[in-house]
C-alpha cells in the first residue's frame, strides 16, 4: 500500500527586543544564568506583566511579510501547565485571537537533497505571540533551570498539514528564516535557541482525505537534523503500517547522532491546557491606518531583491538564490554591484572565493575584513585588465587576511598586468624559440597546443602577461 505524507510544522522565532515580553529585563543571550530575571519573568505573586509594543510591532510586520491578514482586535491568553521550565505554572501567549492569521510561503528550486521540487504555496494557519519559557540545562546527577530566557518575546508560526516531503520542510523553513532576517524580526541563530521547530508527521494512504494519527518530533536544532528526523519517522510509520501496527498520538524526541527517535510522551490535547483570556491584559486593538503605515516599513523580501539581481545586475537566476540566501550578504553583494561596471563578475567572486573562504575560516559576511567597496574595486581591476583573474586571486588571499585594499597590494607587489606589446612579443618570442616541437605540433594541425604556449608565456612574466593579448600575439606569430 502506498502512503501519502503530511506535515506541519510549528516554529518558535525569539524576537529581537532589548527587553523581554512583560517585563523591562533585558533579552540578552549568554548572561550568567538567572542573572537576567525580576519578579514578573519568574513568575512571583502580584506582580503585573506590562506588554513589549516593539515586539508586538515585529510580529505583525512579520505577519505582512508572509501575506497574513492582521485582525483589529486581538487578546493575549494563558496556557496552563506545569513544568519546571515555567515559573507562573501558565505561559501567557495568545489562542483564538492572534495577531496574524492566515498566511503563505511560497517555496520552489531544489530541495535539500538536489532534487526538483513542484512549486508551491505553503499556508499558515496563525502566527502569535507569547513569552518564552526558561531552559533546562542537565548535568550528570542532576538539572537546574537557567530563568534568563524565561519571559523573553517568542512568536510561533504555525503552518497549515500541507508539506509532503523533507525536502520541503527544508524549503519553507530557509524561506522564513530568510524573512524573519530580511525584516530584522530575529537572528534565527538555532545554536542559541532563536528559532526551534517542532515537526507533525501523519501518514495516510493515498487518495484517503481524513488525516492518519499525528506524531510530533521535538529536539531538532538544525535544519539537516530536521531534514534527517522527517525521513527516518516517514520510514518508521511506514513500517509499523505495513506490518498492520497501529500509531498513537504522541511526542517523540530526535536523537541525532544515532539518528533515531524516542516516546517522550504521549501528546496532549488542547482543553489540556485549559486555555482562558489573560485578566491582566487587555485585547489589543489596531486601525487600518496603523497597519497601512506598517507596511510602509516593509524591507524588500528575499525573493524579490534575487528578482532585482537577476534584471538589474544580469546575474542568473541560480546565483541571486545564493547571494539572496542571507540578508547580509545581500547587502554586501548589492552594495559593492553599485560600485563596478561587472556586477556577474563580482557575484562569481563573492559565490566561488569569498563564500569559500568565510566557510573555511568558519566566520561570517559579517566579521570579514575585505569591504564591498574594495571587493569592488578588485573586481574593476580584474574587469579593465588592470590585473589578470590569477593575480586578482593572490590579491584577494592578501585582502582576506590582512583587510588592505586591492591597489594597495597590487603596488607593494608590483602585480599590474602587463599590457605593453613589445614587452609581450618578448615573451611570446623567447617561449616559441624554446619550444621547437610545440611549433611543429601546432603547424601540423595540432592547434590546442596554442594553450601550452600561452602558460609559457605567464610563466615567463610571473603571471603578469594579459592572457587575451598574449593569445592574439601567439596565433599572429605561429600562423606567420
Amino acid at each position: 500500500m502506498k502512503y501519502d505524507v503530511v506535515i506541519g510544522l510549528e516554529v518558535h522565532v525569539q524576537i529581537k527586543t532589548k527587553s523581554k515580553m512583560f517585563c523591562s529585563c533585558p533579552a540578552s543571550f549568554g548572561e550568567e544564568p538567572n542573572t537576567s530575571i525580576c519578579p514578573v519573568c519568574t513568575g512571583y505573586p502580584g506582580v503585573m506583566p506590562v506588554p513589549n509594543y516593539e515586539a508586538i510591532k515585529k510580529t505583525i510586520i512579520a505577519g505582512i511579510m508572509c501575506g497574513c491578514e492582521i485582525p483589529e482586535l486581538s487578546k493575549f491568553d494563558r496556557k496552563s501547565y506545569f513544568y519546571p521550565d515555567m515559573p507562573k505554572n501558565y505561559q501567557i501567549t495568545q489562542y483564538d485571537l492572534p495577531f496574524c492569521q492566515r498566511g503563505e510561503i511560497h517555496i520552489f528550486g531544489k530541495g535539500f537533497s538536489g532534487n526538483m521540487m513542484e512549486e508551491k504555496y505553503i499556508h499558515m494557519t496563525r502566527i502569535h505571540l507569547e513569552e518564552d519559557v526558561a531552559k533546562s540545562v542537565h548535568f550528570s546527577t542532576f538539572s537546574g533551570i537557567d530563568y534568563n530566557r524565561a519571559g523573553v518575546p517568542l512568536m510561533e508560526i504555525v503552518s497549515e498539514p500541507e508539506i509532503s516531503s523533507a525536502d520541503e520542510a527544508y524549503a519553507y523553513l530557509t524561506t522564513l528564516k530568510q524573512i524573519m532576517q530580511y525584516a530584522g524580526i530575529s537572528d534565527c541563530d538555532m545554536e542559541k535557541g532563536q528559532m526551534r521547530c517542532d515537526v507533525n508527521i501523519s501518514l495516510k494512504p493515498s487518495g484517503q482525505i481524513e488525516f492518519g494519527t499525528k506524531i510530533e518530533l521535538k529536539n531538532l536544532n538544525s535544519f539537516r537534523a530536521i531534514h534527517r528526523a522527517i525521513n527516518s519517522e516517514i520510514e518508521r510509520q511506514q513500517d509499523i503500517l505495513l506490518s498492520g501496527g497501529k500509531l498513537q498520538q504522541e511526542t517523540r524526541g530526535w536523537n541525532d547522532d544515532r539518528m533515531t527517535s524516542y516516546l517522550m510522551r504521549v501528546k496532549e490535547s488542547a482543553h489540556d491546557y485549559r486555555y482562558f483570556p489573560e485578566p491582566d491584559l487587555t485585547p489589543i486593538c489596531f486601525s487600518k491606518e496603523d497597519i497601512e503605515n506598517l507596511k510602509k516599513e516593509l524591507p524588500e523580501l528575499p525573493e524579490i531583491k534575487a528578482k532585482r539581481f537577476v534584471s538589474d545586475y544580469g546575474l542568473t537566476e541560480y546565483d541571486a538564490a545564493v547571494i539572496t540566501s542571507e540578508k547580509n550578504l545581500a547587502d554586501y553583494f548589492d552594495d559593492g554591484a553599485k560600485k563596478t561596471s561587472a556586477p556577474k563578475i563580482l557575484a562569481n567572486w563573492v559565490i566561488s572565493e569569498l563564500l569559500r573562504e568565510l566557510s573555511n575560516a568558519n566566520i561570517s559576511i559579517n566579521e570579514v575584513k575585505i569591504s564591498s567597496d574594495d571587493m569592488a574595486k578588485l573586481v574593476n581591476m580584474i574587469s579593465i585588465n588592470t590585473i589578470s583573474g590569477k593575480i586578482g586571486k593572490t590579491v584577494f588571499a592578501e585582502m582576506f587576511e590582512t583587510g588592505k585594499a586591492p591597489e594597495e597590494i597590487v603596488r607593494e607587489k608590483g602585480l599590474v598586468q602587463v599590457s605593453d606589446e613589445p614587452e609581450i612579443e618578448s615573451f611570446v618570442a623567447k617561449s616559441i624559440q624554446e619550444n621547437p616541437m610545440q611549433v611543429e605540433q601546432y603547424k601540423t594541425g595540432k592547434t590546442a597546443v596554442i594553450q601550452y604556449f600561452v602558460g609559457q608565456v605567464m610563466k615567463l612574466s610571473k603571471g603578469k602577461a594579459n592572457p587575451q593579448a598574449v593569445q592574439k600575439m601567439l596565433k599572429s606569430k605561429l600562423d606567420a
